[in-house]
């Protein structure tokens, strides 16, 4: 799928130039998104095997604790605090090399900046390993036996290096326009962590999966350093010898901003676990669950922000704003109507997925309800998760630090905290999961909010006014759909298929009824796959 502009607003010029076509970002979003899909599934398949090997129990639950270690790494050092930092650097040293200055600036800023951050890694990684007991007291003080939980922090601390390694890959690569090995990496890692379960778990129990976590780490970084060493050591790359740039170093306001704000946004991870460690056995667990499967709309949705982020970035490094603009606006747009159709299917269809996909081994049929619950609640927070993603990325495409964000973040950390506290003794992990979703709602508002001359200048009144409009056709999907797959004889295959459809039906419709600007490529593409279905028939 395509945002709307895309194919008006560039040229046709080969992706590799400053203005990539329509084409050539339609090709890469079909590719970051079915190897982004590939990695969800195969973290669904991770949870299930971690649910039928060990359950919701203490083992899982001292497993997840150190898991948090990971999900900080990968927010701060991959999808979110390097991203932000090194895109946009890379995006104005590729413009400075096609404007024809002498050396090569891109070369330049790779000497500046791997070898001190690489160092930063190892530093923390080490520091992280040595204080792992001090790490779990912090994290969840209300464990019986912290011991397992330290083992699995111990060696899900590599990740500290890993990570930050193949996020530096990812966001030179993406500023390359080169996304299929970065789109590649959660399928290495989550390839690395399910075997690791298979093969060690009946010896080593639940540190298996942290054994996994450490060697997926490593994969992250082997499948993506073949194409940056392809393109640091291009022709366009080696072309200039003369006149060599002194290495270029980071912003270190920029790049405290962007770890701020990705440090807060992750700190939510930081209370559930907290609030949650004192509530009774299998409740970490029953929340992890919940959000692995209810952040796949998000997820999906990120996709074309993925892609396009560079695109933003290069056009501001080019002083092209209205580019920009433009960009953003497309892209808000159609990552709200796909969050929210995913948003609406999980609502109505929680109890059907989770029993279809972890009512196995030691997952009973109490783990499936409790979590179905959580799961509906946390799928609240879905829209601001992706606004958020969305609208942050313009605070730093410019490559300039801006502390709005990281204000934004606390805010919402804020209320997630003190609504948590008030709700946990009477609600348990549904009132963590309100918690979470009220949060990152209001950090998207705020964010939405500031949006102007702090960022890209986006018409932010259209935009409120755009959104409202598939928000609307959610809720009634939402109503429907519930009703259908709760309704329909039949197992939770059954009733999961029903209320999908009915979702998915009711929402386009309604979407297209109130000319939602984010339905017009969904369905273009499905008008599309139907054709070319049609003819594939056609022709056998």
């Amino acid at each position: 799928m395509v945002a709307p502009g895309v194919g008006q607003e560039n040229s046709a010029r080969s992706g590799a130039g400053s203005h990539p076509s329509g084409k050539f970002l339609a090709k890469a979003a079909v590719l970051t998104a079915v190897l982004s899909v590939a990695g969800s599934l195969l973290g669904l398949v991770r949870d299930q095997a971690l649910a039928r090997l060990f359950g919701a129990g203490e083992e899982t639950d001292a497993f997840l604790v150190a898991w948090t270690v990971p999900e900080f790494a990968a927010t701060l050092l991959i999808e979110d605090g390097m991203a932000f930092a090194l895109i946009p650097a890379f995006s104005a040293a590729l413009a400075s090399r096609a404007r024809g200055v002498s050396g090569d600036p891109v070369r330049a800023l790779v000497a500046g900046t791997l070898p001190k951050l690489s160092l930063a890694f190892v530093g923390v990684g080490a520091l992280v390993i040595g204080l792992a007991p001090q790490v779990v007291g912090a994290l969840a003080p209300g464990l019986p036996d912290p011991r397992l939980a330290v083992d699995c922090t111990r060696l899900t601390a590599t990740c500290v290096v890993s990570f930050g390694l193949a996020g530096y890959c990812s966001a030179a690569l993406r500023a390359h326009r080169k996304f299929g090995a970065p789109a590649a990496i959660y399928v290495a890692y989550n390839v690395g962590i399910i075997t690791g379960m298979f093969v060690l778990g009946g010896r080593w129990g639940v540190r298996s999966a942290a054994v996994g976590v450490a060697v997926g780490g490593v994969l992250m970084v082997l499948v993506q350093l073949p194409s940056l060493l392809k393109q640091l050591t291009s022709k366009a790359a080696l072309r200039e010898k003369r006149g060599e740039q002194e290495p270029q170093a980071l912003d270190v306001a920029l790049l405290a901003t962007v770890l701020l704000f990705a440090l807060c946004r992750q700190s939510q991870v930081l209370i559930e676990r907290f609030l949650a460690s004192r509530l009774p056995e299998g409740a970490i667990s029953h929340l992890n669950y919940a959000q692995k499967v209810a952040q796949m709309p998000m997820l999906l949705s990120m996709m074309l922000v993925t892609v396009t982020f560079p695109v933003v970035a290069r056009a501001l490094a080019e002083g092209d704003t209205e580019r920009a603009r433009k960009r953003v606006e497309s892209d808000l747009a159609l990552a709200t109507c796909v969050v929210l159709l995913g948003t609406a299917a999980i609502v109505a269809c929680a109890p059907q997925i989770i029993q279809l996909l972890f009512q196995k081994g030691a997952f009973t049929s109490e783990d499936t309800a409790a979590t179905a619950q959580v799961m509906r609640v946390y799928a609240l927070g879905l829209l601001g998760q992706t606004l958020t993603g969305v609208v942050v990325r313009s605070y730093f495409s410019a490559g300039r630090a801006s502390w709005y964000p990281v204000g934004a973040m606390a805010v919402g950390i804020v209320v997630t905290s003190w609504i948590g506290a008030l709700t946990v003794g009477g609600w348990g992990v549904t009132g963590i999961a309100a918690a979470n979703a009220a949060g990152i709602t209001v950090t998207a508002l705020v964010l939405l909010a500031g949006l102007g001359p702090r960022s890209v200048p986006v018409h932010v009144r259209g935009v409120l006014r755009e959104l409202s409009r598939p928000v609307r056709a959610a809720l009634v999907a939402t109503v429907l759909g519930t009703y259908a797959a709760g309704h329909v004889q039949g197992g939770p295959l059954t009733g999961a298929v029903a209320g999908g459809l009915t979702v998915t039906a009711v929402f386009l419709v309604l979407g297209w009824a109130l000319d939602a600007q984010g339905v017009d490529p969904v369905l273009r593409s499905a008008r599309s796959a139907s054709r070319r279905l049609a003819a594939h028939v056609r022709s056998r």
